[in-house]
């Protein structure tokens, strides 16, 4: 494609070569975007059915997997932030097992503060984008991120039987587990998804700054706005808005946004 770019520029190939590049760039788009929507779907956890869902998946992952927080008798995993959250999840359409959850925490007033507030304040630099710049209710905060272990295995020819799809105890197609890189980064959509139906402008989130640098290959640039600090690891603040979502997003992600985004509009409007 490098090389494709470099004969763009000479004046008489150079639009057949760029018509080309635009039509591999969309033919990529559309095959990300179908494949994606071939094997999974956003799910806007509204009753409380799929809330639980969405708990225990947390509870797998940061009570008995990572252990950042106490076990629970329940199997379930909350915090005082999820009365006032929109919860997502993303679902394996073949098998109708979750792959994974996030939240939206929102904030009416001062007094609701988001948990970076509460738990991370002094890490965001003073010369920083800051919540309290803004109106409450148009500041969020993306957290708890969970995927299950079953949806994290891409390297197939690791196990055996790779050959048939199978990863350890779990069985899923070659062609299936293209997907699940694509999970973290469905889940993030589905967050940015459910700011935009809900109005929401700037989000904060806590991450892992190699969590921020694999979403900036696909165009999910956030903007660091403080030093890395010790909280549930190595994570530092970082900041996002519908700008700068939308300038950076890559067309095959584009794609992904405007089907996550379609399904979270219409499940909104169906409640």
């Amino acid at each position: 494609m490098k090389k494709l770019r470099k004969y763009a520029e000479k004046p008489i190939i150079g639009p057949l070569v760029k018509l080309f590049i635009n039509f591999a760039i969309s033919r990529q788009a559309n095959q990300i975007s179908k494949h994606f929507s071939e094997y999974l779907s956003a799910v806007v956890a509204i009753n409380k059915s799929h809330k639980s869902e969405s708990f225990k998946i947390r509870h797998k992952v940061y009570c008995e997997e990572l252990k950042f927080e106490k076990l629970q008798p329940t199997n379930e995993e909350l915090d005082e932030f999820d009365s006032r959250a929109f919860h997502c999840l993303i679902k394996h359409k073949p098998t109708g097992a979750f792959a994974g959850t996030v939240r939206v925490v929102t904030s009416k007033d001062p007094k609701q503060m988001l948990p970076i507030e509460k738990f991370c304040l002094s890490a965001i630099n003073e010369k920083s984008v800051h919540p309290s710049d803004f109106p409450r209710e148009e500041v969020c905060e993306i957290s708890r991120l969970a995927i299950p272990k079953q949806f994290r295995k891409r390297a197939t020819d690791k196990f055996q039987g790779s050959a048939t799809g199978s990863i350890n105890e779990y069985n899923y197609s070659e062609k299936e587990l293209r997907c699940f890189p694509f999970i973290a980064v469905g889940l993030y959509l589905s967050a940015a998804s459910i700011c935009l139906n809900m109005g929401i402008k700037h989000c904060f989130v806590m991450m892992e700054p190699r969590l921020a640098r694999s979403l900036k290959f696909v165009g999910i640039v956030f903007t660091k706005v403080g030093p890395v600090v010790e909280y549930h690891g190595k994570r530092a603040p970082y900041y996002i808005n519908r700008e700068l979502l939308f300038s950076g997003l890559t067309p095959g992600f584009k794609s992904i946004l405007s089907v996550i985004e379609k399904d979270i509009s219409d499940q909104f409007n169906a409640k």
